[in-house]
């Protein structure tokens, strides 16, 4: 089995259309790493996000805005051999893009934000209170540079392989 990269675009939002949550990673105050689980939103090598207004993230991205976000598909559990150990793999798909937080602070652009965010989760429409607007912050990050891998693929040469790849 073999891992392979993915640049097509279409591919790419497919593997974001599938997750729902993502790994935001950054750095905290005292220059450790620190990573946590999001819901977010993408539109245009956008991805949204939201949180309280105040908090260790908050704090973290104020010192250093620079952030590594990670999707994966759920993992499935294939082999090429059954009785092989060293055949199995998990089989899925992820994404690994870079960039920097940049806080929105427009009521509108929040709203938008907050839509992009809930499309991601359901196709109804929202209307939001002023209060929950302003009490939310709202985290733009432009995908600065995306690396995506499908991995468990079967190798072109095995008798498993399709000439798709699927995730």
């Amino acid at each position: 089995m073999i891992t392979v990269t993915v640049e097509e675009r279409h591919l790419i939002e497919e593997i974001i259309a599938k997750n729902t949550i993502c790994y935001v990673g950054m750095i905290d105050p005292d220059g450790m790493p620190y990573v946590i689980p999001m819901n977010f939103g993408y539109q245009d090598d956008i991805i949204y996000l939201h949180s309280a207004q105040e908090g260790g993230s908050i704090e973290a991205l104020e010192k250093n805005s620079n952030v590594c976000i990670t999707f994966c598909t759920e993992p499935i559990l294939t082999y090429q051999n059954k009785e092989v150990a060293c055949s199995y793999r998990m089989k899925g798909a992820s994404i690994i893009c870079r960039g920097n937080v940049v806080f929105e602070e427009d009521f509108d652009e929040k709203v938008k934000a907050l839509n992009i965010i809930m499309k991601q989760y359901t196709e109804r429409v929202f209307t939001y209170s002023v209060p929950a607007v302003n009490n939310v912050r709202v985290w733009k990050v432009e995908m600065s540079s995306v690396s995506t891998k499908v991995f468990g693929v079967p190798h072109p040469n095995s008798r498993n392989y399709k000439d798709k790849l699927e995730f």
